[in-house]
């Protein structure tokens, strides 16, 4: 897989730029037309990268001064069908799979970690769908929720903050996940009082045995082992761009169903399910980011050797 890169280069810097592309060993499809840029003024260059090398490309630009004076746009392909990308693919190290382009996890850290009306929608939704999960001991709700719920990629962007020293992306992103859950869990007790007033949420429907719903404020090692590997396979889906797996994350934790628990709890006043859904809620977070946090400290330390070695390995295989 090949990845295009757009470059507005100044025209200064464009002779470099240009010798660095036509020289580098896993480009192809360089394009350079003189002076199509007007903002910035320059040079408009286009060129295919091997995904694998794609960071160390843009790290060699943005030394050159590209990312401060000029402009980099990353676009991913849908195909690429011809002799020379195969040929790159294949001098390229690793699998194209591996490969991580750590400007765009950067990038999608810092969007994951601004606040939006979406974003406080879908985890108000979320945690509503969990809420009736609580009343109807119903497991299939439960896993909705956990699908619906949008807080994966705010926990993600706390670990790429601290993996990076961003402490900005860091603060940013730890104040909405605090904001948004407490916004969230307040707007559903709310709920659950109009509902308590009406007759149709009791404290017994909340406090009565639930033997589909009822771990979700019993937690145990076990939940923080869940959050442990949980994280782990999110902050690698999302560091490959690997969307599907990030839908196994989002079910396998017990954050917004947590906070549904808790909303319940607060409506109804019933403060052993408070205390359990709080704890569950803390567990579940704090495992997530502990985890992402060292898989992504080993990423950055190690990753390059991993592809290197595992290239060697499968082709002696082969």
């Amino acid at each position: 897989m090949l990845i295009h890169l757009r470059l507005t280069v100044p025209a200064d810097l464009a002779p470099g730029v240009r010798d660095l592309l036509v020289g580098h060993d896993h480009v192809t499809n360089v394009v350079s037309v003189p002076g199509a840029s007007l903002d910035p003024a320059g040079d408009l260059i286009t060129c295919e990268v091997a995904r694998e090398t794609v960071g160390e490309l843009i790290a060699t630009l943005t030394d050159l001064g590209l990312q401060e004076r000029g402009g980099i746009v990353v676009e991913t392909p849908t195909a690429t069908p011809f002799a020379a990308a195969r040929r790159l693919e294949a001098a390229a190290p690793g699998h194209p799979d591996d490969a991580i382009i750590w400007e765009a996890v950067l990038a999608k850290a810092e969007g994951a970690s601004r606040p939006t009306v979406t974003f406080h929608l879908f985890l108000v939704l979320a945690t509503i769908l969990a809420a009736i999960a609580v009343i109807t001991d119903s497991t299939i709700l439960i896993i909705g929720a956990m699908v619906v719920g949008p807080e994966f990629g705010v926990i993600a962007a706390i670990c790429i903050g601290i993996v990076f020293a961003r402490w900005g992306l860091v603060l940013k992103s730890l104040r909405l996940l605090v904001l948004s859950f407490t916004f969230a869990i307040l707007a559903v007790a709310l709920l659950g009082l109009l509902g308590a007033a009406l007759g149709d949420v009791t404290a017994e429907m909340v406090t009565r045995p639930r033997p589909q719903t009822g771990f979700i404020w019993h937690p145990d090692r076990w939940s923080f082992y869940v959050a442990l590997v949980a994280g782990a396979a999110g902050v690698l889906a999302l560091s490959t761009n690997k969307a599907d797996a990030l839908v196994g994350v989002f079910i396998s934790v017990t954050t917004v169903p947590a906070a549904g628990n808790l909303a319940l709890a607060l409506a109804t006043w019933e403060t052993t399910e408070m205390q359990g859904a709080l704890a569950q809620l803390g567990i579940n977070l704090l495992g997530m980011v502990v985890a992402g946090v060292v898989v992504l400290a080993l990423q950055r330390l190690l990753w390059d050797r991993v592809m290197a070695g595992s290239e060697r390995l499968f082709r002696v295989r082969q």
